[in-house]
């Protein structure tokens, strides 16, 4: 067991590269000492030049490891020394009638059945026998593919739902007409955990399905460019304070083809309906409600046959907002009780195991001071992941639900991604840490290693990198230790004064700093630790794996906390005798991008430069779903919104600001950084500005290259 408080010093290497010619870049060549430094294009698209994995999955129920490698598919049991060929490529290109030069991506139905989705068609293969049990046609345009996990494909087609049975023949569950109702598609725009519309019930022969009505919500126009005259597409946007769309959940009945809607008005038509779980005899349907303001939550039971209410089982309620996440799970060998989790009771994201009659909460699970995700359960134990250890540590633990008896079953420091078996007698512990490139190991579930199955070779043992740290600094109101990644530039010289950039994000729902494999570091900040520059990450308050009240922190004063704590970086950064003060420039992306700016504006005369993407600059224009949450209304908190707008912040800007955009931005619509644009312009504020054609919220591909090329280069110009 390590200290919470770590600091990792000397690790100095990344990205197994390919040595570039730099003459397509404008930043200076540097002087080596020896070593290669990365090309920009490495530095943005080198995906292959990460550790090498293995893609394991589980052969379904079967304790059997199952990873491409080479033109085979491999097959290795549990406990065994050497693996098998379970399907050559040439066998596959025999059953698909196909020329496939790698393996695609594949899942397992059951212990024997393998599914590939191509060119329009699910093929589900036999590989005991080498056979094609099903040839499923998808019609043309369809998204959404479920699986009942038998011989029925649900599917969404425009904004309808239907289905397909073993002998293509296809039913439709929704006919709707009306361009405004959406049927089978993820809804709330993926908020509260939500990342699809279809819901199979466990027997396979009744179907919940998301009907979401925008008719109410106005649209945004994006410009399209691509035909002489150019088009608009316009978008359902429902913007914070304006009207939302409305949610229904629906319930379909295979052998009828009947459908009834489960009578859900706890909170009006705008409230939010999330985590759908069925019942293990799929005779009940259970939601969380959640109200339009996101201060009350109701977890409510209701019957699958008619859409009856039958009764809330349990309620939440907080003055600040209730975030539910995930949905509850029944105990595979006791349908009387289920497993919730929620961090609304004790300050972190918990497990409770609650009796399904009533959902009297009969214990907390999972009794310690950190957020945890459940990754499965067998008749006796809960496993779960949790930042117990530490908080940029991920480790695997099991809990015995008769008991409550606590077990730590992965031991290396580090961030570990776990994957149970189908009987959860074995687990793939796949992890890295600053110093480990990548580790996967088969393990018992009791803890117990059974082989080594990958030690990654550091790609990057070539190259001539700054050292990484990981340490802490102290949150601004002293309760926290904010962990921060700092890289020294290449052949760091403490005599010298450097420039520093900080990289922000800043916002909900994200992990800028781990103890993983180079501490999370993107390769384009060693880049410019290769040029000459101290690169400096930090997590402040209002990002994930430290609790509700650390996350919390930014309720209603978006901005706010946040800028505090990144300015107690800047204390530390400035009492650093290699970094020179008067050169600090900031770049973020999204939120980051909204940080970049508050903080290049809140505080001039410590920022020189700044690169802002994407950035939200008034959070009235932003979504309903997630800028409700962390903003209220604007029409209940409009002294909040004008606090941390940007809009009149224009008259303020010193330094030097690059803004960059997507033209087609449909997270971050073009008003945002429009309207900040045409605020300098009226208080005669320079400003620079550079859309990117034809991309939305993330600059993707080759066009990235450019994009990063240009980040560099102001900072080029500018700060150093």
């Amino acid at each position: 067991m390590k200290s919470i408080l770590m600091t990792f010093m000397g690790v100095g290497t990344i990205m197994n590269l390919t040595a570039g010619n730099l003459s397509e870049d404008r930043t200076d060549q540097p002087q080596t000492g020896g070593g290669k430094v990365l090309t920009m294009e490495e530095a943005v698209l080198g995906y292959q030049l990460y550790p090498k994995n293995l893609y394991i999955q589980w052969q379904g129920d079967r304790n059997v490891l199952t990873y491409p490698e080479g033109t085979n598919l491999m097959g290795e049991v549990a406990g065994k020394e050497k693996p098998e060929v379970l399907m050559t490529l040439a066998e596959l290109n025999r059953l698909l009638e196909a020329d496939l030069k790698g393996w695609p991506q594949y899942e397992w139905k059951d212990g024997r059945t393998l599914v590939i989705m191509r060119q329009g068609k699910r093929y589900e293969i036999d590989t005991d026998k080498k056979v094609l049990a099903y040839v499923f046609p998808i019609a043309k345009g369809a998204q959404n593919v479920t699986s009942n996990g038998q011989e029925l494909l649900a599917y969404t087609k425009a904004n309808n739902l239907y289905y397909v049975d073993a002998n293509g023949n296809e039913f439709a569950v929704t006919s709707d007409e009306d361009p405004n109702i959406v049927n089978g598609q993820t809804v709330s725009r993926n908020e509260f955990g939500i990342n699809g519309g279809i819901f199979w019930s466990p027997d396979g022969k009744q179907l919940a399905f998301y009907r979401k009505d925008e008719s109410q919500v106005g649209t945004f126009p994006l410009l399209d460019i691509n035909s002489r005259m150019g088009t608009l597409r316009e978008i359902k946007y429902p913007m914070a304070g304006m009207k939302s769309e409305q949610i229904s959940l629906g319930v379909y009945q295979v052998a009828s083809g009947k459908t009834v809607f489960l009578d859900v008005d706890d909170f009006g038509r705008e409230q939010y309906l999330t985590n759908i779980a069925w019942s293990p005899a799929s005779d009940y349907i259970y939601v969380q409600v959640l109200d339009r303001a996101q201060k009350h939550m109701k977890l409510n039971q209701y019957s699958a046959k008619t859409g009856e209410f039958v009764k809330t089982l349990l309620e939440e309620q907080n003055e600040r907002y209730i975030e539910p996440l995930t949905p509850i799970v029944f105990l595979k060998n006791d349908p009387s009780r289920f497993i919730y989790r929620t961090n609304n009771r004790d300050g972190y994201f918990s497990l409770y195991l609650c009796e399904a009659a009533t959902g009297k909460v009969l214990k907390r699970l999972t009794d310690v001071n950190a957020d945890v995700e459940m990754v499965g359960q067998d008749d006796k134990f809960v496993y779960y992941t949790s930042a117990e250890v530490s908080p940029v540590d991920n480790h695997l633990f099991r809990v015995e639900v008769k008991s409550g008896k606590k077990t730590r079953l992965t031991q290396a420091e580090g961030w570990h991604k776990v994957t149970m078996s189908g009987d959860m007698k074995y687990f793939v512990d796949n992890y890295s840490s600053l110093k480990v490139p990548r580790v996967i190991l088969l393990v018992q579930n009791d803890g117990k290693k059974v082989k080594e199955l990958l030690k990654a070779e550091d790609p990057t043992k070539d190259y001539n990198f700054g050292e990484i740290t990981l340490g802490t600094v102290k949150s601004a109101d002293g309760k926290f230790n904010n962990y921060y990644r700092l890289i020294k530039p290449m052949n760091f010289d403490a005599s010298r004064k450097y420039p520093v950039i900080v990289y922000v994000y800043g916002g909900p729902h994200s992990q800028m700093v781990k103890n993983t494999w180079q501490a999370e570091m993107r390769r384009w900040e060693m880049y410019m630790a290769q040029h000459g520059y101290v690169v400096f990450v930090m997590d402040n308050r209002g990002t994930s794996n430290q609790g509700a009240e650390f996350e919390k922190a930014i309720h209603g004063q978006c901005g706010q906390a946040e800028m505090a704590d990144q300015m107690e970086g800047i204390k530390l950064l400035k009492s650093l005798p290699y970094v020179d003060a008067d050169r600090i420039g900031v770049h973020g992306w999204s939120y980051g991008g909204f940080m970049t700016i508050s903080l290049l504006t809140n505080h001039p005369d410590v920022f020189k430069v700044a690169v802002a993407g994407g950035p939200v600059i008034d959070w009235k224009w932003y979504e309903v779903m997630y800028g409700e949450r962390y903003m209220d209304s604007p029409h209940t908190n409009p002294e909040g919104y004008a606090k941390v707008s940007l809009i009149h912040k224009a008259r303020d800007l010193k330094g030097k600001l690059l803004i960059c955009q997507g033209a087609i931005d449909n997270t971050v619509v073009w008003e945002h950084s429009l309207s900040f644009i045409r605020e300098c312009i009226k208080n005669n504020i320079q400003v620079d500005y550079f859309p990117y054609p034809c991309a939305e919220h993330n600059v993707m591909g080759k066009d990235r290259i450019h994009l990063m090329q240009k980040v560099t280069d102001y900072f080029e110009d500018y700060l150093k």
